[in-house]
């Protein structure tokens, strides 16, 4: 009865003195400044030669024009930022020629204000069909049977409408064609990557440095976030926070969860800059790690730094995976994908999009090339106790892996 009195006196205490310590916390945010000044979008220059690039592929591949729906690939393509609802928005990449877009007509106007490579906007009114103005335009431009090549994450409404309209097309995946220009990211696209992880590690930083006994997760998310606009990160970034018992499972619990004396607290954040993202996480113990935690975090980073030294060029990008997951074995940890351990792969690619091909997991054979983005996120979960995951973005270079960020030093220098 004695504790909870206590506890209770404490938790009606605490209002203020959260108040005026949230209040000191904004006030240190504020004073942040934006690292996003002299960032430049991707030219128009380098997306008509995306464009040129998808072309002869498809030439190669005799497939007629290529079918891109609102997304990531579009706005690779085009530079058109749109999102996706029940009415269809979808460009037209013809063998040859121009650029068609199809959208609703009153959505025309804010369409056009990002396509940025030319071509013709085809406007659809809400009594008309969308699937028809996509057949006659593919007509118009003189394809009027053959292939079609669907980007993979365009919805099936659409691929079965473009097949209810006509039957003259065979519709087919484009990942060899979208991947094989996605996959290598260019100088301009890794400058924007490295200013996107520039801002996550600094945001990360100043929150580190605020974190204090008595935060929830939310708490602390929401000052990352702060942290990450003033910083210059786009709206929309993430920032999960797993405290506690909550840190063994990779993407959190429903339980509630606050800071106290050896909490472990892991943060996974990003950010996007001119549509390019980073994705960094950051394990510690507030206070003193024990030897269990501390013997944990050195086995991760460990684990970080072999995927490093395995990456070489040309070879299979699973076989970091393979190397990583054969040393937590020896460690005791799995085996293979088992708990406790290492449940996830050791990578993703990283882009436009936060997880993108090819990923560091076994049995991916796609050949490591200069160029290539990756995620460096060798976990280990026990679950009932807690998780470390360590995380760092990376790009293959001709003489080997370059980090976007180091890695971190120790559980009490984790940034």
């Amino acid at each position: 009865m004695l504790t909870r009195r206590v506890f209770l006196q404490g938790a009606a205490a605490a209002p203020a003195l959260a108040v005026g310590t949230a209040f000191a916390r904004d006030a240190a945010t504020s004073k942040l400044k934006s690292l996003t000044g002299g960032a430049k979008p991707i030219s128009v220059e380098e997306l008509r030669s995306r464009i040129e690039k998808a072309q002869g592929l498809m030439a190669q591949r005799k497939v007629a024009a290529l079918l891109i729906e609102s997304g990531t690939s579009l706005e690779y393509f085009t530079g058109i930022r749109w999102r996706r609802s029940e009415r269809t928005t979808l460009a037209i990449i013809p063998a040859s020629g121009a650029v068609m877009v199809v959208t609703p007509a009153f959505e025309e106007p804010s369409v056009r204000e990002t396509l940025q490579v030319g071509g013709d906007v085809t406007p659809w009114d809400e009594h008309e069909n969308p699937f028809e103005k996509i057949v006659q335009g593919l007509k118009a431009r003189g394809i009027d049977s053959g292939v079609l090549a669907a980007e993979s994450t365009i919805r099936f409404f659409i691929v079965a409408g473009v097949r209810q309209a006509s039957s003259a097309y065979e519709i087919v995946p484009a990942d060899a064609i979208v991947r094989a220009c996605r996959l290598i990211k260019s100088p301009a696209e890794l400058a924007l990557m490295q200013l996107a992880n520039d801002i996550t590690i600094a945001g990360l930083r100043h929150v580190h440095s605020q974190v204090a006994v008595g935060m929830s997760a939310s708490d602390i998310s929401a000052l990352m976030d702060r942290t990450t606009l003033a910083l210059g990160g786009s709206p929309g970034g993430f920032s999960l926070v797993l405290l506690n018992e909550a840190s063994a499972y990779p993407h959190g619990s429903v339980k509630p969860q606050s800071v106290r004396e050896g909490s472990v607290i892991l943060m996974d954040c990003g950010c996007a800059v001119h549509g390019y993202e980073s994705d960094i996480s950051r394990t510690w113990v507030h206070g003193q790690a024990n030897a269990r935690q501390r013997k944990v975090w050195n086995t991760v980073k460990r684990g970080q730094e072999l995927a490093l030294e395995t990456a070489k060029l040309d070879a299979p990008v699973g076989a970091i995976d393979d190397a990583v997951r054969k040393y937590y074995e020896t460690e005791g940890w799995g085996p293979g994908y088992h708990l406790p351990g290492l449940s996830h792969r050791t990578g993703h690619g990283i882009g436009m999009d936060g997880h993108e091909p090819p990923y560091l997991v076994h049995a991916d054979t796609t050949p490591l090339q200069a160029g290539m983005c990756f995620s460096d996120e060798p976990g280990i979960y026990i679950p009932g106790e807690f998780g470390i995951r360590l995380e760092d973005c990376w790009h293959m270079t001709a003489s080997g892996p370059k980090l976007f960020t180091p890695l971190a030093k120790s559980p009490e220098e984790p940034i």
